[in-house]
């Protein structure tokens, strides 16, 4: 069967030369040659649907976070999500709502978004918090956005502890020539340089960029770097991880004007790296310079409860010029996913799950310390949930023979030594399994050492 195009070679042709290329390749330049499809695809023979199932069932059963043991973190995590979630995402009334812009036959959506944007802005201490975002990474971009919407000015300080897969994609929105970022180096106990900052943000800064915790799951004090980005007229971006908000100090009490993190955590299951869900949240004053939309509570005629899209400054809804940004949807189903997952652990089940996280950790990382030459890389500074330590064989080695014996050990971190390893510990890890990662990682440092 050929192909089916639906525009001629002449309306092809015509609409190159209205948007300004002669032809097609000339728009893939930003796309690097070695990235690109040059030649025809290789694709199997069609299946039948018997043997497509067992080729996906085949698939499924390289998925190593599920079959493994799973020590790794840095972005997605291993945690228990109740069967209750799954089971209420894929109702139909959920499962194939479309964006409800209708509210008279979309309250159950609309409801369920507020809830959302409840827990959000109660969790991170924040006055209010929109109808989430695609992800943690673009939440973080378009916060950056925002707050140079709100400042006037044109440029971030970003920390160096965050996670580097964020700050690519940071740098990818603000790509434009007007756009400045400039990196915050980490001290050598991995939190910033306060005294760095203070000299970066002279010359006037929109706003400064913390994780909290940050990518090597270090804890530091938000509060001296608010003072000083208030100081000089910027607004504080939080990268918060929200499953360490139960047990930490919340970002809006430390002075932080928008705070943004991944959901993933809540009740979503790593599936590969998406879909998940970003959250934003932030002081109210900063309402309308927020991008994708917000849902509020109201009452009709008849005085009973009902939900509307407040506010919507996307461009499906007012011109382009003044639009917050081109977010077309919000990632609904999966912040239901969040909605049900708080709902169903309550605020002592959250905290529970989070207190979990930091003492297993904390367990991990003594027992790993009393293997001969084995030693944190950030020795002094207070962690959550993920630590690097630093192992006496090369961190790549150790991670490849450890999922030989069905453990995934973490993510090697070479650029701060060959033996780095960022370790994580969720509430689903048990202490046999934990055990059983310091036996095995003992085994092998002692082999390797010999």
């Amino acid at each position: 069967m050929s192909r089916f195009i639906p525009n001629r070679k002449e309306h092809r042709e015509k609409m190159l030369r209205e948007i300004g290329v002669e032809t097609f390749e000339e728009l893939l330049e930003p796309v690097p040659e070695k990235f690109r499809l040059t030649e025809k695809l290789h694709l199997p023979k069609p299946l039948s649907e018997l043997e497509l199932t067992r080729e996906f069932e085949k698939l499924a059963g390289r998925n190593t976070g599920t079959e493994l043991a799973c020590f790794m973190g840095a972005g997605a995590y291993d945690h228990f999500i109740p069967a209750a979630v799954d089971h209420i995402l894929l109702r139909s009334e959920f499962y194939t709502a479309y964006t409800p812009y209708q509210a008279e036959v979309s309250q159950g959506t609309l409801q369920a978004i507020f809830e959302y944007q409840t827990m959000i802005a109660r969790l991170t201490g924040m006055e209010m918090a929109n109808a989430c975002m695609y992800d943690g990474a673009s939440a973080a971009a378009e916060a950056c956005l925002m707050a140079m919407r709100a400042t006037k000015k044109q440029r971030i300080l970003v920390a160096g502890s965050l996670n580097p897969r964020w700050l690519d994609v940071i740098r990818t929105y603000l790509k434009r020539d007007e756009f400045q970022i400039n990196e915050i180096p980490f001290l050598e106990d991995g939190t910033l340089d306060l005294e760095i900052t203070g000299k970066l943000i002279e010359g006037g800064t929109a706003a400064v960029l913390m994780p909290y915790p940050n990518y090597f799951g270090l804890i530091e004090d938000l509060q001296p770097f608010a003072e000083l980005v208030h100081e000089h007229k910027g607004l504080l971006i939080v990268a918060a991880d929200p499953i360490s908000l139960p047990l930490l100090r919340s970002p809006g009490n430390a002075g932080a004007d928008i705070v943004v993190g991944e959901g993933q955590s809540m009740g979503i299951a790593m599936s590969y790296g998406g879909p998940y869900a970003g959250f934003m949240a932030a002081r109210k004053k900063l309402a309308r310079k927020m991008p994708g939309r917000i849902i509020g509570r109201t009452t009709d005629r008849a005085g009973q409860i009902g939900y509307v899209l407040t506010l919507q400054t996307r461009e499906q809804h007012i011109k382009r010029d003044k639009a917050t940004s081109n977010i077309c949807s919000n990632q609904a189903l999966m912040a239901l996913a969040n909605v049900v997952y708080l709902s169903l652990t309550g605020e002592k089940g959250f905290r529970e799950i989070s207190s979990q996280c930091y003492h297993k950790s904390h367990y991990l990382e003594k027992k790993l310390l009393e293997i001969p030459g084995v030693s944190r890389v950030f020795e002094k500074t207070p962690f959550f949930r993920e630590f690097v330590i630093s192992f006496p064989v090369p961190s790549i080695g150790l991670r490849d023979r450890m999922i030989e014996q069905g453990i995934l050990a973490g993510l090697p971190i070479v650029e701060l030594g060959e033996g780095a390893m960022l370790v994580t510990v969720t509430e689903k890890r048990t202490r046999d399994e934990i055990d059983r990662y310091v036996k095995v990682a003992a085994e092998i440092c002692r082999g390797g050492s010999e």
